[in-house]
């Protein structure tokens, strides 16, 4: 018989993170029972202190984060278009730092873990103090209402404040942590959130070579709707499915980074540093790079191995994008403290940010400001799809004109008119369609945060779409599948691909103006029309049927990069 022995299953370790302090209201201590002190918690402080980091955490990234950013640009072995991803990225977080424009429009649903320790007193229903935090932030800042209300099982309905949040309180009886409220604060947008997966394997892949084969297959299929570079989260092992799960997305967050680096009989999750350093070069090796191809498709991968029931072997990961969007708090007896983050962004941007990448300037990959061909979107469509045809999948374009902007809900609705036997609308006839879903708009400006939104989602429509005069150019984030591919091919028409990740800059600098076309009642799921200026994009499928991504999801055992790339 064995012994008893307990350790903690995530047994972290020293928290290394510099927080700043936001206030001393509304936390106290009273004296107890046998001498004990107790912490005492106003629900003001934790209404504060939710609200501070929603704002920080849509307009300011950690540290760490921009120098993996930076340091693409000054790598020698990234590709061009690793290069632009990276700058178009710092220059959306120092935007985004101004406090005003979010640095992504999908402004994610409120994530908050609490752990609370056995001496913290509040007066109860933490859970509602902390919504008000997250309702305050959503209804005052110029952020984005994205969750839906089930009113019937097949109706729903936005509930105008981005409630409810996913709000999750732990006891926390570890020893030195009584007076300690400690949190994780999230907001986890749709693109990201999607990328998460269970795999339910079995000990067939628990050697080197089946569990690389195995990983290479699943990280290619990730592919680039997420907005990458990411950070990369692998779970191997589990008590539970949803604990494997669970774990990931702690772990894309560098949560459990101070988990210990090797096992024990205990049974004890661990960061294994050595597994991480193959699956981060294999990331580099298979060519999607941060978006457009390249080496960049991963900043950083965490592989935690946690104990199984021999029966089972769950295997989950996880990405957080790069909005990446997370801050530790706590409240203890000196006050109510939260993550750090990075405000003044510009001190990661290069000193010249576009005259030192304009030397690339063939029209393909390049990075500079003459490196784009220029697409005028105020011609006819026949004459924009003749322009677009005499380049080749990869090449850069600077879009300027009008874009039809509409997305999930607004594609329903059409395909049901085209379904009941009426007309494509004139507007996805006349005008390349974007698929997004805009922040409120701040006031004096012409447009909120307005980035790209998962182009996947829509490919169900493309073909019925193009056989009746519309959609002939999308434009939006990610890969699509073989049948966008196949339409684009039979009806000559296109699918650009646009930075994911850059909303703010966007907004800023490229859209001049936004206006209401359809469906109004739908808020951000309406159709609008946007007038752009040198919008960034890329071909991604031609009208030759060629796709960029074409074989990126395909496994190669030898893990050797594309061709061409």
């Amino acid at each position: 018989m064995a012994d008893f022995l307990y350790e903690d299953l995530l047994p972290i370790g020293a928290d290394p993170t510099e927080y700043r302090l936001l206030t001393t209201e509304g936390v106290s201590t009273v004296e107890g029972p046998d001498g004990r002190t107790f912490l005492s918690v106003e629900p003001e402080a934790l209404r504060l202190l939710t609200e501070t980091a929603l704002h920080d955490i849509s307009h300011y990234l950690r540290s760490d984060h921009l120098t993996q950013l930076a340091s693409i640009l000054d790598d020698p072995e990234a590709s061009n278009n690793d290069k632009f991803v990276a700058l178009d990225l710092l220059k959306n977080a120092n935007i985004s730092a101004a406090g005003v424009l979010p640095m992504c429009q999908d402004t994610g649903t409120a994530i908050v873990m609490g752990k609370r320790g056995q001496h913290v007193l509040t007066p109860g229903d933490d859970e509602k103090a902390i919504a008000r935090g997250v309702y305050d932030a959503y209804t005052r800042l110029n952020l984005r209402y994205s969750q839906n209300a089930p009113i019937t099982m097949w109706e729903e309905k936005n509930t105008g404040s981005n409630l409810p949040a996913q709000i999750e309180l732990y006891a926390d009886t570890a020893a030195g942590h009584e007076n300690a409220y400690k949190f994780l604060y999230m907001a986890k947008g749709g693109g990201s959130a999607n990328k998460s997966y269970l795999f339910q394997e079995t000990k067939a892949i628990l050697n080197p070579d089946g569990m690389m084969r195995f990983l290479e297959e699943k990280i290619r299929a990730l592919g680039t709707a997420a907005c990458p570079p990411y950070h990369l989260a692998i779970v191997v092992g589990g008590t539970s499915a949803e604990f494997a799960l669970k774990t990931a997305k702690y772990a894309s967050a560098h949560y459990l980074d101070e988990l210990p680096n090797e096992g024990a009989i205990t049974g004890r999750g661990f960061r294994d540093l050595d597994l991480e350093e193959k699956v981060l070069e294999l990331t580099r090796q298979i060519g999607i790079g941060a978006q457009f191809g390249g080496k960049y498709f991963c900043h950083d991968v965490r592989v935690i191995r946690l104990p199984r029931h021999g029966a089972s072997l769950p295997v989950a990961l996880a990405v957080s994008c790069s909005a990446d969007r997370q801050a530790k708090a706590k409240i203890t007896p000196e006050g109510v403290f939260l993550e750090q983050l990075e405000f003044n962004p510009g001190k990661y941007l290069p000193e010249v940010t576009d005259a030192q990448l304009d030397a690339e300037t063939d029209g393909v990959s390049g990075t500079g400001k003459g490196a784009a061909v220029k697409i005028d979107l105020t011609k006819p469509m026949p004459e924009i799809l003749a322009e677009l045809s005499k380049h080749p999948v990869k090449t850069r374009l600077s879009l300027t004109g009008p874009l039809v902007v509409a997305r999930d809900i607004a594609h329903a609705k059409i395909k049901e008119r085209l379904d009941a036997g009426e007309e494509m609308p004139q507007y996805l006839k006349d005008h390349p369609v974007y698929y997004a879903g805009p922040a409120k708009t701040p006031d004096g400006m012409a447009s909120g945060s307005f980035g790209p939104t998962t182009a996947g989602r829509m490919d169900s429509y493309v073909e019925q779409f193009q056989a009746a005069g519309g959609s002939m150019v999308m434009l939006a984030k990610g890969n699509r599948s073989k049948q966008v591919t196949d339409a684009c091919k039979s009806y000559g028409g296109f699918y650009l691909g646009s930075i994911g990740g850059p909303a703010a800059r966007l907004a800023l600098d490229c859209i001049k103006k936004v206006e209401i076309v359809e469906y109004e009642e739908l808020g951000m799921e309406a159709v609008w029309k946007i007038e752009v200026e040198d919008f960034p994009a890329f071909i991604v499928v031609d009208d030759k049927g060629e796709d960029f991504f074409a074989g990126v999801s395909t496994p190669t055992l030898t893990i050797g990069k594309r061709p061409g790339l």
